[in-house]
């Protein structure tokens, strides 16, 4: 909060300068000192501006013509994007809502997959060691070995892979591993055993929005209470 300092009190103070010009311009050096957050780099599996806008859904691919540049993806203000022609106002406050998750590194699926080819990440399977307590007794189970975890990991399309490189590789998120071979997540296409594939597509991190029940919230009571009174009528 800026707080405007005294008009009549700075007149007394500096009688030579017009209070008016000092306290606006003690409020415009603050704002310009209000750093900007940096742009966040795009990643493999969200090289451009219109897969940002395909994958978050709700049809705001259809304005990837009208934003220029990646920067401006993530600098304009919703008044500009207003100016642009991105409607209604819902759309541009989830394009924001996104924008800053993106900028914090908070991805959906698949979105920190390092290794992607014409929009897909390959996924598999790898064994790492349990996060346990090193002291305490680990046996085998019917899905993994002794002291070890299964997770999914991001390689190479069409190359081998050894063990050592799948231990070595970061588990990506939203995916996981159920029983002993299967790879479960929002909208992964199996491979075969082990290996699974993860494309972009329309809404693949859309977060949906909620449906309306008896007229909404604001309006809830009054529907039912019409409906009540139509119900006793009968």
């Amino acid at each position: 909060m800026i707080i405007r300092p005294n008009p009549q009190l700075l007149q007394l103070l500096r009688p030579s300068i017009p209070a008016s010009s000092v306290s606006y311009q003690c409020v415009r050096q603050l704002h310009n000192r209000i750093p900007q957050r940096p742009v966040p780099q795009p990643t493999p599996f969200v090289p451009d501006i219109n897969t940002f806008l395909t994958v978050i859904g709700r049809k705001l691919s259809q304005h990837a013509a009208k934003i220029p540049t990646w920067e401006a993806l993530f600098s304009l203000s919703s008044e500009q994007l207003r100016e642009l022609g991105v409607e209604p106002a819902r759309s541009r406050r989830y394009l924001l809502h996104w924008r800053e998750k993106f900028r914090n590194g908070e991805y959906g699926v698949a979105g920190d997959a390092k290794h992607v080819k014409d929009g897909v990440a390959e996924v598999r399977i790898a064994e790492v060691p349990s996060k346990k307590t090193a002291g305490v007794a680990q046996l085998a189970t019917a899905t993994s070995s002794p002291g070890m975890r299964k997770v999914v990991v991001n390689v190479p399309q069409d190359v081998e892979v050894s063990e050592q490189v799948l231990r070595s590789g970061k588990p990506l998120q939203g995916l996981k591993v159920k029983g002993a071979r299967t790879i479960v997540g929002p909208y992964v296409e199996a491979v075969s055993d082990n290996v699974a594939r993860i494309a972009v597509r329309e809404g693949l991190w859309e977060e949906r929005r909620g449906h309306k029940v008896d007229g909404g919230e604001r309006r809830k009571a009054e529907v039912r209470a019409k409906r009540r009174a139509a119900e006793n009528k009968n």
